[in-house]
């Protein structure tokens, strides 16, 4: 792994960043910008190279890079090929060999209706380092299934708390198959590129033998394609933003496919004014929820609710469950703080994936 990514920097200077690879198990984030100090960080701090690519605290004699290393890091980023990155200009950001995730900054250029035509002029650049962690998903499998079915899930976590590394986890042992429930076909609408780490259409991360991807598609638009074209029986999506990207999921649902989904939120109440909360109780879309947050400023899983107690607790019905349709065991609450599987899940905070 950290051969590959120092094949992402020019072969003329693979020496100057050897140090910064070498340190791939902590390195979150490589910022790259003209004329300002390179800052890296760092299992959660800042550091600087000085002129020999050796780490430093300050950034005082930081080294600077200037505008024709930035390019050329930037033609390395993109294999010489500009041209087959336009697209991913546009949205800001293109995702390499690796999973690797790389922002973008500059001179944008609009299209006649105001839309972005692409980035040029770039003087920022910020690879984010992608860290798959395999396992951390292996604590949460046993909520999942009941009786060798699928839940519905969806993760509520704040940013930064690990939703995308869980996500991704949970998708390969779907996919794969494990001791709880035989492999599934899964389709994945990977908007951002962030899941699978695709790079020209293919994925970087291993998300399981049966998953197919669609790469920078929209969530709406990538849901009704998987189903009308692959028939997946789950489908997995990261982020949900809005009313119509639940609709997409409402329609997945009456089509008997099952969910893996998150969303930003500090916790159930935080969904009300975001989305049709009461719809979602009635029709009881998912099964159960995960929620993510921070100890100690190291992400944790803090709750995971079944549908009967996350639908109770926010409607307030804390005492009255069966005045929800459909009832059945009421699963305890599972905290996770101190336990093995938080250990795992909290080895890389805040990682590129997050």
């Amino acid at each position: 792994m950290q051969e590959e990514l120092l094949q992402l920097f020019p072969s003329k200077r693979q020496a100057f960043w050897r140090e910064t690879v070498a340190l791939y198990q902590d390195l979150q984030e490589i910022r790259i910008r003209l004329d300002r100090p390179v800052l890296l960080i760092l299992g959660g701090r800042e550091a600087f190279l000085d002129e020999g690519g050796e780490i430093q605290d300050k950034p005082d004699s930081a080294y600077c890079v200037g505008r024709e290393e930035l390019e050329e890091i930037l033609n390395c980023l993109c294999c010489y090929s500009l041209y087959a990155y336009e697209d991913e200009f546009k949205q800001g950001f293109l995702t390499v060999a690796g999973g690797h995730r790389v922002g973008i900054a500059g001179q944008v250029v609009q299209e006649g209706d105001g839309s972005i035509r692409t980035i040029k002029n770039i003087s920022c650049i910020n690879i984010r380092i992608a860290h798959q962690i395999k396992g951390v998903a292996d604590k949460v499998l046993p909520h999942l299934y009941e009786k060798g079915q699928l839940k519905n899930v969806l993760i509520i976590s704040p940013p930064g708390c690990g939703k995308t590394t869980l996500l991704r986890d949970l998708i390969r042992q779907v996919s794969d198959g494990n001791r709880y429930g035989m492999g599934r076909c899964v389709g994945v609408v990977d908007e951002r590129s962030e899941i699978a780490g695709s790079c020209l259409g293919q994925p970087q991360n291993d998300v399981g033998m049966r998953t197919d991807v669609l790469d920078a598609c929209p969530k709406t638009q990538g849901m009704m394609l998987l189903l009308r074209s692959m028939s997946p029986q789950v489908i997995a999506v990261d982020e949900l933003g809005g009313e119509e990207d639940i609709r997409a999921l409402r329609m997945a649902v009456y089509c008997g496919v099952g969910i893996l989904a998150t969303v930003h939120g500090e916790g159930l109440a935080d969904m009300a004014g975001r989305f049709q909360w009461n719809h979602m109780v009635q029709e009881e879309m998912f099964d159960l929820f995960i929620i993510l947050g921070k100890k100690n400023g190291k992400p944790i899983i803090k709750e995971i609710l079944n549908k009967e107690e996350a639908y109770a607790a926010f409607v307030g019905w804390k005492h009255d469950y069966n005045r929800l349709s459909g009832i059945g065991n009421v699963v305890s609450r599972a905290v996770y703080s101190e336990t093995e599987e938080c250990k795992k899940f909290t080895r890389n905070p805040g990682n590129a994936d997050e």
